[in-house]
């Protein structure tokens, strides 16, 4: 039997320009949740349980260690941190039982985790999420670079954490290394 063992999309890059730091997040599971005709209360019902509350359109539930945010109706991404929960997606179908369809998301998106003072600038230069505005659990699908991305704003008032399609993880980088430059 091979001893395989997951990498990250870039290797774990970690960039500081000027105040912005743009890491990649490898520490993340990730499994989306789709709750199945008939299984709607089922579902919000586990998931607020899991969670804490059930986000709603635009917004996360920031909890821990388990944190989800809205995709679309009765539908969620539900993250928590690798190294605890490499089989979320078992864990949460085990939960959720034939109420909704759970499916393995951690190989399929890159996290990236961006700080720093001139937060603003920088995403006002790479999509429409109105970030000056965005709270804390905030979360908004928008393009960067020509990608479909998630934008989710943290606890800090500085941080973001950026999802998108780990097949152009190095697209997503360079673009966001490009506009931390431009603010630097």
């Amino acid at each position: 039997m091979h001893d395989l063992k997951p990498i990250s999309a870039l290797g774990g890059v970690s960039d500081t320009i000027g105040t912005m730091t743009i890491t990649e997040n490898s520490g993340v599971a990730l499994a989306s949740v789709a709750a199945r005709m008939g299984g709607e209360v089922a579902t919000k019902k586990a998931l607020k349980k899991l969670l804490g509350d059930v986000p709603g359109p635009g917004r996360s539930q920031q909890h821990d260690p388990e944190s989800g945010f809205w995709m679309g109706p009765d539908q969620w991404m539900i993250g928590a941190p690798m190294d605890t929960h490499e089989l979320l997606a078992d864990q949460l179908k085990t939960l959720l039982g034939d109420a909704a369809s759970v499916t393995e998301q951690s190989g399929a998106w890159v996290v990236f985790d961006v700080v720093g003072a001139a937060l603003p600038d920088m995403m006002e230069r790479l999509c429409a999420a109105p970030v000056r505005t965005m709270v804390a659990g905030d979360t908004q699908r928008t393009v960067i670079h020509h990608l479909s991305c998630f934008v989710i704003r943290q606890n800090g008032a500085d941080h973001v954490r950026i999802l998108g399609p780990r097949a152009s993880a190095g697209s997503l980088h360079h673009a966001l290394n490009g506009a931390a430059h431009s603010v630097a």
